[in-house]
C-alpha cells in the first residue's frame, strides 16, 4: 500500500471498539502517524490478551434499572466472588449474548437478551452498558499517552460482521449514540473488509508462511478469499486488488454461526451429556466461580491443541462439578458415572482431572470446522469464485491449528495466507478504514432494496386481489419498487433518490417502509422473499395542503450501512433521516 497515503479523517485520533460474541476491545492511531496503531493489554484468568471477555455484570437497583458494575475479566472475576458469598441474586451477568443479532429478521427494538441464569433485560441496556465501558476505557488510555483528549477529538469505528442485516447494524449504532458518540462521528466497519485493509499494509516478516508475499505485492487484478473466523461467526467474502489499490467485493459475504462460541457449546453439551442435563445449570447456580472456572480452563486448553498431539488430555475440574454428578445419578463414585455416560470409551477420571484421549477432545471442533469446510466448498463451486487461489484467514478462531491444518487439508491447491496477529487483523483494520473509507471502492448488494408503491392497476400485470379503489381511481397495492438488485456491484459513493408526496392534506409526517427480498425481482412487498426492514419518518413543514410538498429522499447503498437524506424540494433543505426499527 502506498506509504504517501494520507488520513482523510478530520480528527486527531481514529479509534476503532471491536465487540465481539467471546472477546471485545479497542485500538487507536493518531491521524499524522496513522499506520501505528495503539491498544489495551487486557489481563486475567491466567490469559494476556489485546481483548477483554465479552463480559457484563450488573447489579440491580430496587426500582430502577440496573447499575454497571464490572465488565470483562473483572466482571467474570466478580460474579464468581458474590456466588460463592450466595448474594449473586442481586446482579444479572450477561456473556455471549451479540449473537442474538445475528438473525436479522429477530432484531427489533423490544429485544432482550438473557442473563447466565435465566433473567431477561432489555438488549439496548445490555449492548449499551459493554459500548459505555469499551468507550470510557479508551478515552482514559488515550490520555495516559495525549494528555486533554475529549470525545471532540475522535473519529469511532464500530466493528461489524459483513454477514449481519442492517437491522442489527441500526441497532449496534443506536447503542453507541445513546453513550455520546455523535452520528457523524462513528462509522461501521464491514470485519472481513477491516482485516482485509489491514493485511494490505503488513510487511512480510508479519506473515506465518515463509513463501507468503504480502497482501499488498499481490498483483493487481487478484481476487481472493477473507474467512473471518471469529468467537461467533464464520463471515467469508471475496476481493479483488483493483488498479488503484483500492479494494473490490466480489461476493456478498456469507456464513454462519461457526465461530469459537460453537466449539464451546459442543463442550457444555458433553459434559451435561456426562453428568446430567441439570448439572450445568445447577452448577452454575450453586457454584459460578467453579463454572467460569471450567470456561477459563476449556479457552486455554482449546487455544493450546494441535493435530499433531497423541495421547491424552488432562482437564482440571472442580470438586462441586463432581459431587453434583454423583448426587444426580445416585452414585458414590465418579468413575461410575462415567462408565454410565456415552463417553466411557474415551474419557476416565483422575482425582480433580478429567482424561480424555486427544482425538476425543479434537471431536469438539468437527462440527463447527465440517460447516466452515463445507461452506467454503460451496463457495469455491460458484462461478465469480472458481479462480480464486488466495485464502487469507482472519479473526480470532483463525488461529486455531486445527482450523487451519483443515483449510490447509481440504483446499490444498490454495495459498492460504495467516497474519501473525490474525486476532487483531480486524481491530487495526478498523482504525485504518477510519482513516482511509475509501479504501473499499465497490460491495454487492446482499438483498434487493425497495418501497411499497400504489401504480395505477394493470390486470396484465397485477394480481387481481391487490386492486383496490383509491378515490375512484384503480390502484394496485404492495407492488415492490426495487432501487437496489441482489447481486449488483455498487459503488461507494451510489446512491438513488426518488420524490414522495403525502396522501393526505393534513399530514405532518411523510412516513416509507423500507423493504428487502433475498430474490432479484420480487413483485410484492409481501411475497415470501421480502420482509420489512424499518420506516422512515419525515417531519413536513406546516402547509395548508401537504399533499403539495415535494419530499425527495436519497438512499445511498453503496457504504457499510444504509443512509437516507431527505429534501425538502421547494425549501432545498435536507436532513438525514434514521431508519426506525419495528
Amino acid at each position: 500500500m502506498d506509504q504517501s497515503i494520507k488520513s482523510k479523517s478530520k480528527k486527531l485520533f481514529v479509534a476503532a471498539i471491536d465487540f465481539g460474541t467471546t472477546y471485545s476491545g479497542y485500538a487507536f492511531s493518531v491521524s499524522q502517524s496513522w499506520r501505528k496503531v495503539m491498544a489495551c493489554h487486557w489481563q486475567g484468568g491466567g490469559l494476556i490478551s489485546h481483548k477483554a471477555p465479552t463480559a457484563l455484570l450488573l447489579k440491580k437497583a430496587e426500582g430502577s434499572d440496573p447499575v454497571f458494575e464490572a465488565f470483562g475479566y473483572t466482571a467474570e472475576d466478580r460474579y464468581a466472588t458474590v456466588t460463592a458469598k450466595k448474594e449473586h441474586k442481586d446482579y444479572l451477568y450477561f456473556q455471549r449474548f451479540k449473537m442474538i443479532l445475528h438473525e436479522d429478521c429477530e432484531v427489533k427494538k423490544s429485544m432482550e437478551c438473557t442473563d447466565i441464569t435465566g433473567e431477561k433485560l432489555e438488549a439496548t441496556q445490555v449492548f449499551t452498558h459493554c459500548i459505555k465501558y469499551l468507550k470510557d476505557h479508551l478515552i482514559d488510555k488515550i490520555n495516559e499517552k495525549f494528555a486533554g483528549t475529549s470525545d471532540k477529538d475522535i473519529e469511532y469505528v464500530l466493528t461489524v460482521p459483513a454477514i449481519w442485516g442492517d437491522k442489527a447494524k441500526m441497532f449496534m449504532r443506536k447503542a453507541a449514540m445513546k453513550v455520546g458518540i455523535e452520528k457523524d462521528h462513528l462509522i461501521m466497519a464491514l470485519e472481513p473488509e477491516a482485516a482485509s485493509i489491514y493485511c494490505q499494509h503488513l510487511q512480510i516478516e508479519n506473515l506465518r508462511d515463509p513463501n507468503a508475499s504480502v497482501m499488498g505485492s499481490v498483483s493487481t487484478g487478484t481476487t481472493y478469499m477473507v474467512a473471518d473466523l471469529g468467537g461467533g461467526t464464520a463471515d467469508i467474502t471475496v476481493h479483488k486488488k483493483c488498479i488503484d489499490n483500492t479494494l473490490e467485493e466480489i461476493m456478498p459475504a456469507s456464513g454462519g454461526p461457526w465461530g469459537g462460541k460453537s466449539v464451546d457449546d459442543k463442550f457444555i453439551d458433553f459434559l451435561s451429556e456426562l453428568g446430567g442435563k441439570d448439572v450445568m445449570k445447577l452448577l452454575k447456580e450453586t457454584n459460578m466461580e467453579d463454572y467460569v472456572e471450567i470456561l477459563r480452563t476449556f479457552e486455554r486448553t482449546k487455544r493450546s491443541i494441535t493435530i499433531e498431539k497423541k495421547g491424552s488430555i488432562f482437564f482440571r475440574i472442580p470438586l462441586s462439578f463432581v459431587e453434583l454428578c454423583k448426587k444426580e445419578h445416585g452414585m458414590e463414585d465418579f468413575s461410575q458415572v462415567i462408565l454410565k455416560s456415552p463417553h466411557k470409551a474415551n474419557v476416565s477420571y483422575l482425582p480433580g482431572k478429567l482424561k480424555m484421549t486427544a482425538d476425543f477432545f479434537r471431536g469438539f471442533f468437527k462440527k463447527t470446522t465440517d460447516g466452515i469446510v463445507k461452506h467454503i466448498e460451496d463457495l469455491f463451486n460458484e462461478e465469480a469464485v472458481r479462480d480464486v487461489n488466495h485464502i487469507l484467514m482472519v479473526g480470532g478462531f483463525s488461529e486455531c491449528k486445527l482450523i487451519q491444518k483443515a483449510i490447509k487439508d481440504n483446499f490444498p491447491e490454495k495459498r492460504v495466507i495467516i497474519p501473525e496477529e490474525s486476532g487483531l487483523a480486524i481491530l487495526y483494520g478498523a482504525v485504518y478504514f477510519g482513516h482511509v473509507p475509501d479504501a473499499i471502492s465497490r460491495r454487492v448488494a446482499r438483498f434487493t432494496y425497495g418501497i411499497q408503491t400504489w401504480p395505477k392497476f394493470d390486470p396484465r400485470v397485477h394480481r387481481e386481489e391487490k386492486l383496490v379503489d383509491m378515490k375512484g381511481e384503480k390502484r394496485c397495492k404492495d407492488v415492490f419498487f426495487s432501487f437496489v438488485q441482489k447481486g449488483e456491484q455498487i459503488s461507494n459513493s451510489f446512491s438513488k433518490s426518488q420524490i414522495f408526496r403525502s396522501l393526505h392534506t393534513e399530514d405532518a409526517i411523510l412516513e416509507c417502509g423500507i423493504f428487502i427480498s433475498t430474490e432479484k425481482n420480487p413483485e410484492y412487498v409481501d411475497d415470501a422473499s421480502c420482509r420489512r426492514l424499518g420506516s422512515l419518518r419525515v417531519s413536513l413543514p406546516k402547509v395548508s395542503d401537504a399533499t403539495q410538498l415535494e419530499i425527495e429522499e436519497t438512499f445511498y447503498f453503496g457504504e457499510t450501512e444504509l443512509r437516507v437524506v431527505a429534501r425538502d424540494v421547494m425549501s432545498d433543505l435536507s436532513q438525514d433521516i434514521v431508519v426506525e426499527l419495528l
